[in-house]
């Protein structure tokens, strides 16, 4: 059967098996390699992507069911160039270790912050508990999405005030 999608804001058509599951579909058809694939049963997270702007592990999902939709995968989240806030955080803090959960981590954090750009940690513990990390304990996962939400208000507050010296 034939599916056609746009994934991190790109058409795609391919021929495909019916059941094949949407994060085969990302890696194997398209050579999205940052979505993970843990489990099969959506237990770890590491395969969560956005289909129509909402989190969902691609491990449970068929790649037809995302025909006409919308997909984003962990490689769609640095914008020209510039890392997202969320991977930044990662980065600063600690976030990862072996890197296996991280990109269903950023997935699910990024996501959390667009809802709630000021997540308390148990917000942000709640959010993440669908995510299986072996390595960190979750404190610098917390503190690398906690770091993402200063930074991303620290930067609203500088767009808004440069909007606001321009207009005068």
């Amino acid at each position: 059967m034939q599916v056609t999608m746009s994934v991190n804001g790109e058409t795609v058509t391919r021929e495909i098996e019916g059941r094949m599951l949407l994060v085969h579909f990302l890696r194997d058809e398209l050579g999205l390699t940052g979505t993970h694939w843990g489990c099969d049963t959506s237990n770890c997270g590491t395969c969560v992507t956005w289909l129509d702007g909402e989190p969902v592990k691609s491990c449970t999902v068929l790649a037809a069911m995302a025909g006409g939709h919308e997909v984003r995968t962990v490689e769609g989240l640095e914008q020209e160039g510039v890392l997202d806030p969320v991977q930044e955080g990662f980065m600063r803090c600690h976030g990862l270790q072996c890197g296996f959960c991280t990109p269903g981590m950023l997935m699910t954090a990024r996501a959390l912050l667009d809802r709630d750009p000021d997540p308390s940690e148990q917000t942000i513990r709640e959010a993440i508990s669908g995510q299986i990390c072996r390595c960190t304990g979750y404190t610098t996962i917390v503190r690398s999405v906690q770091w993402a939400a200063q930074d991303q208000a620290q930067k609203e507050k500088g767009a808004a005030e440069e909007s606001v010296g321009s207009t005068s």
